[in-house]
C-alpha cells in the first residue's frame, strides 16, 4: 500500500510539473510550480525528510509563488506584435546555441570520465526541532533571510505598483 502510495504521488507530481511547463498563462504556471513544490513536499515528508520538506514548503511553495505571482500581477501583457518581435530578435541572437549544445553534449558522451565521489552515510536524526536549532542554526537564518527578503521584496513591488 506504501509503494502504491508513493507511486500515486510521483505521477501526481510529474502530471503537475507537465501542465506547470505545458501552459500557456504565466499565472497558471506559478501556480503550478507552487502545486509541484507542494507535492514534493508531501513526497519528502513520505521519505523521513521533514525538514528538506520544511523548507520546500516554506521557501518554494509559499515565498517564490507569491513573488512570482506577484510580479505577473504587477506586469502588462506583451501586444502580439511586441510577442513577435521578441521572438524573432531571440532567434537571431541564439541561433548558434543548439549547435553549442549537441556539440557539448557529444563530446561530453565520447569522454569516459570517472568520478570516485564518495558520499557519506545518511544520519538519522528523528526530531526535527534538535536539528534546526542544534545543528543547522546557519541554515534556519539563511531561511528567514530569504522570507523576509522575500516579503520586503514584494511589498516594494506592490509600493512600485500603486505609484504607476
Amino acid at each position: 500500500m506504501n509503494m502504491t502510495l508513493d507511486i500515486v504521488i510521483l505521477l501526481a507530481l510529474i502530471l503537475a510539473a507537465l501542465w506547470t511547463v505545458m501552459t500557456r498563462s504565466l499565472l497558471r504556471s506559478a501556480i503550478g510550480l507552487a502545486l509541484v513544490s507542494a507535492i514534493l513536499t508531501i513526497l519528502l515528508f513520505r521519505f523521513d525528510s521533514p525538514l528538506a520538506a520544511v523548507f520546500e514548503l516554506s521557501v518554494c511553495s509559499g515565498l517564490i509563488s507569491v513573488v512570482f505571482i506577484s510580479t505577473i500581477s504587477l506586469t502588462e501583457p506583451m501586444t502580439m506584435k511586441e510577442v513577435i518581435k521578441h521572438m524573432k530578435d531571440r532567434l537571431t541572437r541564439f541561433w548558434y546555441l543548439p549547435f553549442i549544445v549537441v556539440i557539448v553534449g557529444t563530446a561530453l558522451s565520447l569522454l569516459d570520465i570517472r568520478l570516485n565521489i564518495k558520499v557519506p552515510p545518511a544520519e538519522t536524526q528523528k526530531d526535527v526541532r534538535e536539528v534546526l536549532w542544534n545543528m543547522r542554526q546557519l541554515d534556519l537564518i539563511g531561511q528567514v533571510t530569504i522570507l523576509l527578503a522575500g516579503v520586503f521584496g514584494v511589498a516594494i513591488l506592490f509600493k512600485e505598483g500603486r505609484k504607476k
